[in-house]
């Protein structure tokens, strides 16, 4: 077991004043702590980018004083580069990462009410179990809902990030669109997309782009390969630029070589959802609302056409999503969400009949309604 208590320097504004928003929420709801184990939480509030969020961390946010990370020792370098107005616990590998993080928490007094990322990916059952096991005296409840408010609106420089990446993710498509052809196999396709995201000025995503012919369509997370793009079929790519960890992904379908009348009715389907969705999308409005104008848009009144979402909010993500985690404000059925300025959603319009054709944008919902961060043309895409 190892500990840094390095010296403290200013913490950067933007920061500083997000862990001040969340201490007043902790004041409201009596915190003693907060606990963030998911990358994209810890990053939000301390601005820590590495890829080294596979193993075990925690930020540790008490309502007042120095911030606390746990992490992996192999980390110690970058914590200290990054954070080190932070103090920092490590464990070695091999050992209990629950031992460390009980050592973090340990002058807290007996009662005291801390809140723990209970839903995040990255918090392994076992090392919570663990960790409650060894600290019974404190009141355990959960912060996932928390968090995922404070990130839900987004602010002025956030907005530029994402703004950003929607300039990648267009140049990405773009790329992707003229790469495609008779006899390219979806390799090529990705290779191209990769270069231009980089070139345009795009990190690693969170997520790696999709690429698959419409016939696996319904085959939401396949990996591309190998296979070549044939005369007469459908090819979907959606995909998201990355600027310091902000998202704005989009999709297109794309025909190779003509497009037959059934696809052409399916993009007017989706189109027209699409437009019906980011009309719907102002403040104020229940996501349930949007959706039921995407459902009527498409002409999908039955229970077996529909989509279990036409959105979700996005913004910061990390390896292996671009969502920000395993759960996600979805727009859905029903949603009693209400919509607020300064949301960022990949918004979706998915339809099936009379067959399979997707379109999706990144919309940012502004004080009068949505705008579209994503350009590239809603066309019929047909390459040759």
């Amino acid at each position: 077991m190892h500990t840094d208590q390095l010296t403290a320097t200013p913490a950067a504004a933007e920061y500083g004043a997000r862990v001040g928003l969340l201490r007043a929420r902790m004041t409201e709801q009596g915190l003693s702590a907060v606990l963030a184990t998911s990358p994209e939480n810890i990053y939000y509030l301390t601005g820590l980018d590495h890829l080294g969020y596979f193993a075990f961390s925690v930020l540790i946010v008490p309502a007042e004083g120095q911030l606390t990370v746990v992490t992996r020792e192999m980390e110690r370098p970058t914590i200290r580069a990054q954070l080190p107005e932070c103090r920092h616990l490590t464990f070695g590998d091999g050992t209990d990462p629950a031992e460390a993080t009980g050592m973090a928490l340990a002058g807290f007094g007996n009662g005291a009410r801390v809140a723990v990322e209970e839903s995040a990916m990255f918090f392994p059952p076992a090392v919570h179990a663990r960790l409650l096991r060894g600290l019974p005296e404190l009141c355990w409840t959960d912060s996932t809902a928390l968090l995922s408010e404070l990130r839900a609106r987004k602010t002025d420089a956030e907005l530029t990030r994402i703004r950003r990446a929607a300039a990648v993710s267009d140049a990405a498509m773009r790329a992707g669109i003229d790469a495609a052809g008779v006899a390219v196999p979806e390799r090529a396709v990705a290779s191209a997309v990769h270069g231009a995201m980089y070139r345009a000025g795009g990190q690693q995503p969170g997520f790696a782009p999709l690429i698959r012919p419409l016939r696996m369509l319904d085959q939401e997370h396949v990996s591309w390969g190998d296979r070549e793009l044939v005369e007469g079929s459908g090819l979907f790519l959606e995909l998201s630029g990355c600027v310091d960890r902000y998202h704005a992904p989009l999709s297109r379908t794309i025909y190779i070589g003509h497009i037959e009348p059934a696809a052409e009715e399916a993009h007017a389907r989706a189109l027209a959802g699409l437009a019906a969705a980011r009309a719907a999308l102002r403040p104020g409005v229940l996501t349930g609302t949007v959706y039921a104008a995407w459902q009527r848009a498409v002409g999908a009144p039955g229970a077996a056409a529909l989509r279990h979402h036409c959105g979700y909010l996005v913004g910061i993500g990390f390896p292996p999503s671009w969502v920000g985690g395993g759960e996600v404000l979805g727009i859905r059925p029903d949603g009693q969400t209400p919509v607020a300025a300064g949301m960022t959603f990949h918004l979706m319009s998915w339809v099936t009949q009379p067959v399979g054709h997707v379109v999706s944008d990144t919309a940012l919902v502004t004080e009068h309604g949505a705008e579209l961060l994503t350009t590239v043309g809603r066309e019929p895409i047909v390459v040759r």
